[in-house]
């Protein structure tokens, strides 16, 4: 066993164990219990494959094998490059199997470079990728000779086809039993400034799945397909209520000739996981083809900045609850609406979330003083729902909490009195005008409430006598002044109208679909993207 250092206490794993968000159970050990019950029922699907729970655990099972064969031991790492395949979702059960840490978070915009020194930094012993996958994969082969030249590096699969179908006769090893190891291992961002590698076990990121799953009442007649990519926390939030329920699991994986609106309804998904921008798309197909029901889905989650009115009057059209959630790579999905919340709540807050993690409202000027209710803050957390820790960085790991014991987001938010969040935005994406804080999350969410608005980011521009003021940027045209009258009428202060207002015919976006709002900031300073400036005149009001 390769042991790691991690924020795992006795202490507090007891608690959790005895108020249940914690279990004996792994992501394998659940996957093993489905096969056995219902070994013939569809349990995983791409555009390409399907198969049964019994066919997902032998194909897991072949895979640990074989991992063992080359040398693996427990607490060795597994990398995956790869799309979105059924395939990775085995290998993630495999790793479970064998007690290896698997980590999936690298992205198809990463270069070769780029992920040779993640890799190497991770010291994997093996790794699973696909032809042409990434930034700069005509490399000739070159990805397959450096990996294998890391000295770590034991087993390397070119293609996930490759990937053993059946156990060799007479394996017999034991499935890994220990739920509290670590388990999955993801960054939290780029390439650039060394991003940090979160620690999870089966149990931390299982414990906000369970609630997840109970207060929405999934099920195994449920079919969920995850719109965020395999590289991304999303789509393994999705993968964990997947095994908790024993529904069907679709990756983001449309046959050829197959849009996303299509793969939608031929799947005949119930819950969909995603972002506002892969609901957005989604809506935009069913208008532009005259389709008025979205298949068969009944809940939508969406995660990442706040839902447009247009995204939910859509919804609630069709019959579709959204799932409006807030998290991060380090404590999932912990807050979200259920499905009882009324229609202010589920669109304008993030909800109550779950019990197996609490939080708090700190200063940000006095991490140790907690705010009351509706005061903006720094959003802190505790609970079963936590990391074990960044990998290797124990100074990040320290540096994550205040001195109370609560992980510190870096995202401001505060309360209602029922416990519903709501996001202001991050701590270090405060436009600070004159001494004045604005909070950009504040502005879009208002402006979002434009029925012709579905795109928008308030971003800084530099000013030299105030220091910063701010740009509403939008997609399409639009006209600034009827934007800012919106925002007059809809509450925003005087002192936080946006002076400036730039269009686009998009926006950059991550990976995952949200917007690169450093990619639009550094386009601004350096004379990429023009804005012009605005002022907002009050129009006067008559009969008084």
């Amino acid at each position: 066993m390769r042991p790691f250092l991690t924020l795992h206490d006795p202490g507090a794993a007891a608690r959790f164990y005895a108020s249940g968000f914690w279990s004996d159970d792994t992501f394998y050990s659940l996957a093993a219990r489905h096969a056995a019950e219902r070994p013939d029922a569809p349990a995983l699907a791409d555009g390409k494959f399907a198969w049964s729970w019994r066919e997902v655990c032998d194909r897991a099972d072949a895979l640990a094998a074989d991992l063992h064969g080359a040398g693996l031991v427990p607490g060795d790492r597994v990398s995956l490059w790869l799309g979105n395949h059924a395939a990775a979702v085995v290998a993630f059960i495999a790793c479970s199997r064998g007690g290896y840490a698997c980590n999936p978070s690298l992205h198809r915009t990463y270069t070769t470079a780029e992920i040779l020194s993640l890799v190497e930094r991770l010291g994997s012993a093996a790794f699973i990728t696909e032809p042409g996958w990434g930034a700069d994969r005509g490399d000739g082969g070159h990805l397959e000779t450096s990996i294998m030249d890391l000295p770590s590096m034991r087993r390397f699969f070119p293609h996930p086809s490759q990937l053993p179908c059946a156990c060799p006769p007479g394996f017999d090893r034991p499935a890994h039993r220990n739920p509290d190891s670590v388990a999955y291992m993801a960054f939290t961002s780029g390439t650039t400034g060394a991003p940090k590698c979160v620690m999870h076990s089966c149990n931390s990121l299982l414990a906000n799945a369970r609630n997840m799953v109970r207060d929405w009442q999934l099920g195994s007649d449920d079919r969920l397909l995850t719109l965020s990519p395999l590289s991304h926390h999303i789509a393994w939030v999705g993968v964990s209520q997947w095994l908790l329920s024993g529904c069907m699991y679709f990756t983001d994986d449309p046959p050829e000739g197959r849009d996303r609106l299509d793969w939608i309804i031929d799947t005949g998904a119930t819950y969909i996981m995603g972002v506002p921008t892969h609901a957005m798309d989604v809506l935009a197909l069913q208008r532009e083809r005259g389709v008025r029901r979205m298949g068969a889905v009944r809940m939508f989650y969406i995660a990442g900045s706040a839902i447009p009115p247009t995204v939910a009057q859509a919804f609630a059209e069709q019959g579709i609850k959204p799932q409006n959630v807030y998290g991060m790579t380090e404590n999932s999905s912990h807050q979200y609406t259920h499905p009882d919340d009324d229609h202010a709540i589920a669109i304008n807050t993030c909800g109550r979330g779950g019990d197996a993690y609490r939080i708090r409202i700190f200063d940000p000027d006095d991490k140790e003083r907690a705010l009351p209710v509706g005061e903006i803050g720094e959003i802190g957390g505790q609970g079963a729902a936590l990391m074990l820790g960044y990998f290797g960085n124990q100074d990040a790991t320290a540096g994550s909490f205040n001195r109370l014991g609560w992980f510190m987001s870096g995202d401001l938010g505060a309360v209602d009195e029922h416990g519903n969040l709501t996001v202001a935005g991050r701590s270090k994406d405060l436009i600070i005008r004159g001494g004045h804080n604005i909070h950009p999350s504040h502005i879009e969410a208002l402006a979002l409430r434009h029925p012709a608005l579905e795109r928008v980011a308030a971003i800084p521009v530099p000013d030299e006598r105030l220091g910063e003021k701010v740009c509403l940027a939008v997609v399409g045209e639009h006209d600034a002044q009827s934007l800012l009258t919106h925002l007059d009428r809809e509450g925003l202060s005087i002192h936080d109208m946006p002076e400036y207002f730039l269009t686009l015919d998009a926006f950059p976006l991550t990976a995952s679909g949200k917007v690169l709002k450093r990619d639009l900031i550094e386009q601004v300073r350096n004379g990429t993207l023009r804005p012009r400036a605005v002022r907002f005149v009050r129009a006067a009001r008559s009969g008084l």
